[in-house]
């Protein structure tokens, strides 16, 4: 009796892998509905409530120097090694290599350039509103403060929001946003929270940013993830002009590659005025292929060749012809 061999699991992924991908239409596109943009300006109030609690000094400060005097770094240095090794997963450039290398995939397999251009819009807007606060605001941090007691607000540093918490939102979140059922988004949803939660407590345990300097970052992280909706007709409008030009970028290399290769023109010379020199100095006069049945060898009349020393003998008679008289 024959048995099929049974598949390993390893075997059904790669069986998975090989099948042919198809662009997937069937994923739905998040819009910008009203519960969102109620989420949107609900998260919003909340980020200008932070910045204003730490403008005039309130008790989000006092809370930020009670978690700096306790040295966190000192109190579980055990871990010390694993938050070094885990507060990269917040650091824009390792996150940004991994991410786009799983969307560039995904791109390829799906045919469709949507991830990769939604990550690319997502960092572009992380840059923009958070570089802009950072320098904007300038506040110092833990290790750099000078008074005791003080927000630090303006004083050239760069560390509210924080760029790690933030970073950390959106590199991972945009995998939730762009997971193709509900539930493998609200799983990576959940995932990408719990990622970004631990890189920003990762910055506070080492001191380099206040747990004001996180809770922003969260926020603003947030903010851009609802707020992408808003920008995917202009991911569509772009993915369309690059396939645009990729066809016509191909059509111009096919149509190239298939034109015959003409070949150099030929100069034709006029003959001069004295045809008779012309042929005087032929070495072989053109013969003419005259129309008519074909004739046999002993049939032809002799011809002599032009420009033969030989003299011409016109006493010679053909061949296989008798000579009536003799000398």
């Amino acid at each position: 009796m024959r048995t099929e061999p049974k598949l390993t699991r390893l075997d059904r992924v790669f069986a998975r892998l090989d099948r042919e991908p198809e662009r997937p239409a069937h994923i739905d596109v998040p819009k910008m509905s009203r519960h969102r943009i109620v989420l949107i300006a609900a998260t919003a109030a909340f980020y200008g409530a932070i910045v204003w609690a730490v403008v005039i000094t309130s008790w989000l400060v006092r809370l930020d120097w009670q978690v700096m005097f306790f040295r966190p770094y000192q109190q579980w240095s055990e871990i010390h090694w694993f938050v070094d090794y885990y507060v990269v997963l917040g650091q824009r450039g390792p996150t940004a290599v991994m991410v786009s290398a799983w969307l560039g995939w995904r791109s390829w397999r799906q045919h469709t350039l949507r991830p990769l251009l939604a990550l690319g819009v997502s960092l572009l807007l992380l840059n923009i509103t958070v570089g802009a606060a950072k320098y904007g605001m300038g506040r110092l941090g833990p290790h750099y403060a000078t008074v005791i007691g003080s927000n630090e607000m303006w004083r050239g540093g760069d560390i509210f929001p924080s760029g790690h918490t933030a970073n950390a939102v959106v590199t991972w979140g945009i995998l939730a946003y762009l997971a193709s059922t509900p539930r493998a988004r609200r799983w990576l949803s959940a995932v990408s929270a719990v990622t970004s939660l631990g890189v920003g407590l990762a910055t506070v345990y080492l001191g380099t940013h206040w747990l004001s300097d996180v809770l922003l970052g969260w926020v603003a992280g947030l903010l851009i993830m609802l707020a992408l909706p808003w920008f995917e007709p202009l991911i569509a409008r772009a993915e369309a002009r690059i396939f645009d030009l990729r066809d016509r970028w191909r059509s111009r290399r096919s149509g190239t590659a298939s034109a015959p290769v003409s070949a150099p023109p030929v100069v034709v010379t006029p003959l001069p005025a004295d045809r008779d020199d012309v042929a005087a100095r032929s070495p072989r006069a053109p013969a003419y292929l005259a129309p008519g049945p074909h004739t046999a060898r002993s049939e032809r009349t002799p011809v002599t060749p032009a420009g033969s020393r030989r003299p011409p003998h016109p006493e010679r008679l053909p061949r296989g012809s008798t000579s009536s008289a003799h000398p």
